[in-house]
Order: structure tokens, then sequence, then C-alpha cells
């Protein structure tokens, strides 16, 4: 696999011509707010691991596309960061990215869950509301409800808030109602050519799952404001037949936290370390050779040139 993860994929300007009339394509985007199971649901309909789940909100912080291929049809599914009121400028960029996913799906997919309050965020919910392209409503989490009753009294409030959207009532963890999901988004999507070749799994470059991975090991290691500050970077990406090299800096806001990050001795960096190269061995089928180092780069969730470098603006 070379760096380029979409596997010889052409870019959306580039549609193959190879489909049949009844071939069908599309987008389908996947909102909602913060730890709903957004990116659970997403790995689950593409059947691989695209995207980072930990229990913390805020995990997904870029747009992420997953894309599953058949001879009948291409959907490119997208995962958003969860919808929040703003406190930063890079949440800024993450709410501009969720935004930017109700103006160009093909299909929407909202997930909530049993446990959220279903008013929260209301203003995004009123323009899911106003939405001309399908809506599929997914309350996910079913798993964790006790009686039918309970489902049918939550089914009924969201009803009220989106009465032209389909329920999907799942639990994406216990691929649950998944299928079902799946199928009736195979039956919305427009016919048209593929957008990416047909063995693209993502339209994001092998160095951004690496970037993701470790974010992963930090939010899974730390606590508090370490892993919301923490933002990474690969600067090297060297890859051979049997192996790859990767150099990766954590950047952070206080000498404080990168203190706290690399941990007496090295240990806390040499474990995530450890932990990262692992799932990405596991992810490129590959030895790696992981090199991490920790900068201290000031308040740069909120410096627009710091959040362009890192993706978040454009």
């Amino acid at each position: 696999m070379n760096e380029n993860i979409t596997n010889g994929s052409a870019g959306a300007d580039n549609k193959e011509n190879t489909s049949s009339p009844e071939h069908k394509s599309g987008f389908v985007n996947i909102v909602g707010n913060p730890n709903v199971g957004k990116s659970t649901l997403m790995n689950d309909l593409v059947g691989e691991r695209v995207s980072i789940i930990t229990s913390k909100a805020q995990t997904t912080r870029h747009r992420i596309m997953g894309i599953v291929n058949t001879p009948e049809y291409q959907i490119v599914f997208s995962d958003t960061p969860g919808v929040l009121k703003p406190k930063y400028k890079m949440q800024e960029g993450m709410l501009a990215f969720s935004e930017g996913a109700l103006t160009d799906a093909d299909v929407l997919l909202y997930v909530t869950d049993v446990v959220e309050d279903p008013t929260k965020n209301a203003d995004f919910l009123a323009k899911v509301a106003k939405e001309k392209v399908p809506v599929l409503l997914v309350i996910n989490k079913i798993d964790l409800l006790k009686s039918q009753q309970e489902l049918e009294e939550i089914v009924n409030r969201w009803r009220e808030l989106l009465p032209n959207a389909e329920i999907f009532p799942t639990s994406a963890k216990e691929h649950f109602n998944v299928d079902s999901l799946m199928k009736r988004i195979v039956e919305l999507l427009p016919a048209g050519e593929p957008y990416f070749g047909k063995d693209a799994l993502t339209d994001k470059p092998a160095r951004f799952f690496v970037t993701e991975i470790i974010r992963e090991k930090i939010l899974l290691n730390y606590d508090k404001e370490v892993p919301y500050s923490a933002e990474v970077i690969v600067e090297k990406f060297e890859e051979k037949e049997n192996s790859i090299h990767i150099m990766a800096v954590i950047y952070v806001e206080r000498d404080s936290q990168k203190g706290i990050l690399i941990g007496r001795g090295g240990s806390m960096l040499k474990k995530v370390g450890m932990q990262a190269r692992t799932d990405i061995e596991k992810f490129f089928g590959k030895s790696v050779y992981l090199e991490m180092f920790v900068k201290v780069e000031p308040n740069w969730r909120n410096r627009e040139n710091k959040l362009r470098q890192f993706g978040y603006l454009e």
C-alpha cells in the first residue's frame, strides 16, 4: 500500500466511466451531537475501522469519508465532528465540517441515542428538519433500554421534531438493525457513476490515519485538558516493501501538558507509542518504526495559521 490509502482511487472530479446505467452512487453524510455513536455506526456501515472511537466526546475532529463499493453501487459515507457551540476557533472549523455535510448530501443520517436530550443544539436540528434530501433518523444504543415502551416514547418524541425523517432504532455496537439501515440507504441512492475508484476505501491519505491512531491513544491514556489540547502531525512517512518509518510530532499548548504527555522518564509517551505502533502495523500490514516528539505551540486552537496547517480551516 502506498501513502495514498485510497488504493488507486481517483478524486471526486475524476469519475470512472465504466459503470452501467443502473449503477447508483451518492454521498451519505452522518451528523449529530457528540458521543452518540456516529463513528461506531460509520465503521459498521463501511465494514472497516475508518474513524477512531473512544468514550470521550469530540473524538472526531475532521470530516472523514469511508467508501463502500459493489458492482451495483458506490456509497461515500462521511463521518463528521459532533455538533457543539464553539469555544475555540478549532471548534468553529469542526462545526463548519458538520454544517457543510448538510449541503452536499444525497442521503442524510442524523444520529442520536436513547439518553441525549432531543432539544440539544436545536438550531442545527432545525436545519436538518428543513432538508430536502431523504433524512434517516438513527436512534442508537437501544441495547441500553429496558422496555419496548421506553423505545416507543423516544420514537414518538423524535417524530415530532423530525416529522419527515424515517426512523431506525439501532445498536451500532451490537450491529442491531444496521443491515436494514444499509438496505434503505442503497434504495435511496441516486443513479450515477462512481465518484472514486472502485477499490477506494477513503479519501484520506495514509498519514492521516497514523495521526488519528496516535490521537486515539492519547484520548485513551490521558484525562482533563491534555487530549483536547493535543494535535498530531506526521512529518515523515517513508514506506518500503515490508516496513514503514514514521516520525510524528504531538503539539500541545503548554509546558505542563508536555510534561504530562511525556511522563516520568518518558514512560507515558513510550506507552502511547507502543499502543499506536501495534495498531498502525495492523492497519498497514507492515512492521512500523515509530518516532514521536512533543512540542509546545501556545494557544494553537485559536490561531488561524496553525488551524490551517492542521487542516481545520481552508
